[in-house]
């Protein structure tokens, strides 16, 4: 094969295709008497898979495993692509954990519905909030909410903006983070930035999911590269067989 059919084939140009060759990522590509270059179709499976990884995995990533492919060394290659995978999967988590802890949704709808008062009782907070008065009062203690008293009866009262920051405090800790998120976060919603973090969270949600559409189509690649490139003995090629067969 031509070298411009392969650059037409990934989409690239002939001169990327060269970087790739020069980076050590395919095998040695043999020359004709006249200097020219001869291509093979496993030379373009592994232009291809290149192509496809640098998209889903990044370069470095392809820099990497690219040679340990062509040592054979199949298993490290696969554990390696495991392991970012799982990276990826732990990322995405911790993502929707961001979106779900700056929802303001509640916090927004307890303004709209709520009769305005000047100051909530520990008890009547706790009720909106749906958690127990102690938890409110670990908050105070870790000064996170600084509640005024009463001054004949001594009883914590809480302001609107007081009940606010328990709603946020509590989504927060419900994501199980730590309390010096918690006090970024009221910092971000004190300057009116809750509502952007959402949305910078809500496109990073897209974002990994669209990386994981780019990974999957790589590994359709790399497989079909290995399938290739592995011998008839390679572990590659052998059948996947149940635990329980093997004590038979």
């Amino acid at each position: 094969m031509k070298g411009i059919e392969i650059a037409r084939l990934c989409n690239v140009s002939t001169s990327t295709l060269k970087h790739y060759e020069e980076w050590g990522l395919v095998p040695e590509v043999p020359r004709a008497e006249n200097g020219y270059r001869k291509y093979t179709n496993i030379h373009a499976a592994y232009f291809q898979c290149i192509v496809k990884m640098n998209i889903g995995f990044g370069m470095k990533f392809v820099r990497e495993i690219m040679p340990s492919i062509q040592k054979g060394e199949v298993m490290q290659v696969l554990w390696r692509i495991n392991e970012v995978q799982t990276l990826l999967q732990k990322e995405r988590h911790q993502a929707e954990q961001v979106v779900e802890m700056l929802d303001v949704e509640e916090v927004e709808w307890f303004q709209r519905s709520r009769k305005k008062k000047d100051y909530y009782t520990i008890g009547e907070v706790a009720e909106i909030a749906g958690i127990a008065a102690s938890a409110i009062r670990h908050w105070e203690l870790e000064e996170l909410i600084h509640p005024i008293r009463h001054q004949e009866s001594g009883y914590r009262l809480y302001s609107p903006a007081d009940v606010r920051r328990i709603l946020i405090i509590r989504t927060v800790s419900r994501a199980a983070w730590s309390l010096d998120i918690v006090r970024e976060v009221l910092s971000e919603t004190e300057n009116q930035h809750l509502k952007r973090a959402k949305e910078m969270a809500i496109h990073s949600l897209e974002y990994i999911d669209q990386k994981l559409i780019a990974r999957m189509k790589a590994i359709t690649a790399l497989n079909e590269l290995l399938d290739l490139v592995s011998n008839e003995e390679d572990i590659w090629n052998e059948e996947p067989r149940g635990y329980m067969d093997k004590l038979f």
